[in-house]
């Protein structure tokens, strides 16, 4: 059976530039710790030398991921999305890159009626699925009726690595590797389109 027809039961999502607005200026904190541009940051700073330079790359970068949380305002369709699935009481979480104050903050800033939230503090950093299969755990739920949606490339590769569906949100360009996720969303609200035609589509399958 094709998973693509399994119905949705459940949505994980991105923080920052899926639910919320960010700034963080990459380029600038990857050129004040020294990382290439090409590399990730956080995997940069995992392979500093010694725990005292890893600790201080991490203060210049929570200090600026909490400036950005005190900036944050949700994105537009949102609210309303968030408000029908929770209607619907699809189970929702979130799981972010973010460490945990900078996700307390936005989220308190922006409420949703989203309790699960994991942070970088709880979980090895997406690409790595160890938070995603957290949640499917949980919520007692299959892999195939999850669907991750986020705004970068290491949403999608966490979503494989988690066997999930992936969900890209491209509100601007459309990135080169958006073909590799499963769904684009160009605007938020296509969110509940999308879960209402899995839904139904699940209904009449088994009807």
């Amino acid at each position: 059976m094709n998973s693509h027809h399994d119905s949705i039961k459940g949505v994980i999502f991105d923080l920052d530039g899926t639910l919320v607005s960010s700034e963080l200026d990459f380029t600038l904190i990857k050129a004040q710790l020294s990382c290439p541009d090409e590399h990730d940051l956080l995997s940069h700073i995992a392979a500093l030398p010694s725990p005292y330079m890893r600790e201080e790359a991490m203060n210049i970068v929570h200090q600026h991921e909490l400036i950005d949380a005190q900036h944050a305002s949700l994105l537009p369709g949102v609210a309303k999305t968030v408000a029908y699935l929770k209607e619907l009481d699809i189970p929702m979480a979130i799981v972010t890159r973010n460490y945990d104050r900078a996700a307390a903050l936005k989220l308190k800033n922006n409420p949703l009626p989203i309790q699960t939230v994991l942070t970088r503090s709880d979980a090895p950093p997406k690409p790595d699925p160890s938070a995603l299969n957290a949640i499917a755990t949980l919520w007692q739920l299959d892999q195939s009726n999850l669907v991750y949606v986020g705004d970068y490339l290491y949403d999608i590769q966490a979503a494989q690595n988690a066997n999930m569906r992936s969900c890209l949100y491209a509100p601007d360009k459309v990135p080169e590797y958006a073909e590799q996720a499963d769904y684009i969303l160009h605007h938020f609200s296509e969110l509940a389109l999308l879960v209402d035609e899995l839904v139904d589509q699940h209904a009449v399958i088994h009807n």
